[in-house]
């Protein structure tokens, strides 16, 4: 099947409309679970804080009211941490999900559908991988998922480079202590001025972008003890990688 298949085009158009529709609503659920545990908390936060303002500005303040009203105040702003640590409990099922993998095996077994991304703009993949890497001890989805994240942006940006087929390429390599993924592009490189906000949630340079492939990709590095991170290449194009510790025999 190829992309000038109409059948193709039109299945990978409700595909990709129906990420979105999934994305959209997983921000507008979390947005409203945020706005549900911090509303209640920092309207009662202003309510005591008018209070003890006036309590203390008389001729003679009311200190032991106005304490009292700090008190409410302390009270309510620590439900409201609490609120958001309940949200975010949501996302973390670190425990039980880990599993010893091989870094080509959890490429290999993600590249169709990296395949489908490479198709949709015409592009090719590439992919290479050093021989005798260690082990890792990694949520395959969760991983699966920065690779995903980042194999759709390394498309996505060199798409926007005339004059050739864009291309990617995935390079595995390693040592005893860890093993590094990087994806390169052929894309026009990332401008200075957006470099130091990539990985922060919600910035994004797409005009029907989420802001979050780069913050979640990020989380989810971090929270298996890597690190994550980019170079703009000196012939054109971004490498970005992300590596994992060895898992500890």
């Amino acid at each position: 099947m190829t992309a000038s298949n109409p059948a193709w085009i039109g299945s990978e158009a409700i595909l990709n409309q129906l990420m979105e529709i999934a994305r959209i609503s997983a921000l507008a659920e979390m947005a409203s679970g945020i706005a549900h545990e911090l509303n209640q908390p920092l309207g009662a936060i202003a309510t005591f804080a008018q209070a003890g303002e006036r309590m203390l500005d008389r001729t003679d303040p009311l200190l032991e009211p106005a304490l009292d009203v700090f008190r409410q105040i302390n009270h309510e702003a620590m439900g409201a941490g609490e609120g958001i640590r309940r949200i975010r409990r949501l996302f973390e099922h670190e425990q039980a999900t880990r599993t010893p993998s091989q870094m080509p095996d959890v490429v290999a077994e993600l590249k169709p559908v990296l395949e489908m991304l490479a198709l949709r703009v015409g592009g090719k993949l590439h992919t290479e991988a050093a021989a005798d890497l260690p082990n890792l001890l990694i949520d395959r989805i969760k991983v699966q998922h920065v690779l995903f994240a980042l194999v759709q942006n390394a498309f996505d940006a060199a798409a926007l480079a005339a004059g050739s087929a864009p291309r990617v390429a995935i390079t595995i390599a390693g040592d005893r202590y860890a093993v590094e993924t990087s994806i390169s592009d052929s894309g026009p490189g990332v401008p200075a001025e957006i470099q130091a906000q990539l990985f922060r949630p919600f910035f994004t340079t797409k005009s029907r972008g989420t802001g979050l492939g780069l913050a979640s990709s990020r989380a989810i590095v971090e929270a298996h003890e890597g690190t994550i991170g980019f170079d703009v290449l000196a012939g054109g194009g971004s490498r970005f990688w992300f590596r994992l510790p060895a898992a500890v025999n």
